[in-house]
């Protein structure tokens, strides 16, 4: 049985988008183990409280939900713990000397599989206050009218 080609995703992180802005993507694969991407291929994972964190040199993950795996024994895994991400070693640093700068936090975005192996996109993010979320809403809700009106316009030609 090949590994198969193209990305398949499984979890995406909608609220991200909506608290943060996002400065830059690091695509990262996972340490899993067996019945962790059992859970992952059958979607069951949550990102909602998700984030990242550089320690001794690695990339872990907290808070990250998956799911046990519903046909697992006694050796299924526990839901909620820490997962070391792998990234190379100049982006580990990168990512070292941005958590220490104030203010930047790494949310994971979505999970996906790339031939057929877990990969996590891992962004740098600035938590957005509540005057920037209105205006970001404002602009998609002016947007979302410019659209309409010009719909209505074609439509009546």
């Amino acid at each position: 049985m090949g590994k198969k080609a193209g990305i398949k995703p499984v979890v995406d992180n909608r609220r991200a988008r909506h608290d943060y802005h996002i400065k830059d993507v690091y695509e990262a694969g996972m340490v899993l183990v067996g019945t962790e991407v059992k859970s992952l291929r059958a979607g069951k994972a949550n990102l909602k409280d998700a984030y990242a964190v550089v320690k001794g040199g690695e990339v872990w993950v907290n808070n990250f939900h998956i799911s046990p795996y519903e046909q697992g024994n006694r050796f299924n895994h526990e839901p909620l713990r820490p997962k070391k991400l792998l990234l190379h070693k100049s982006e580990i640093n990168k990512l070292l000397g941005i958590q220490k700068e104030s203010g930047y936090t790494l949310i994971p975005l979505r999970i996906y599989f790339k031939n057929g192996l877990a990969k996590m996109d891992l962004a740098v993010a600035v938590g957005k206050k509540n005057y920037d979320k209105r205006e970001d809403i404002a602009n998609r809700d002016a947007k979302r009218d410019i659209e309409r009106a010009i719909k209505s316009r074609n439509q009546a030609f």
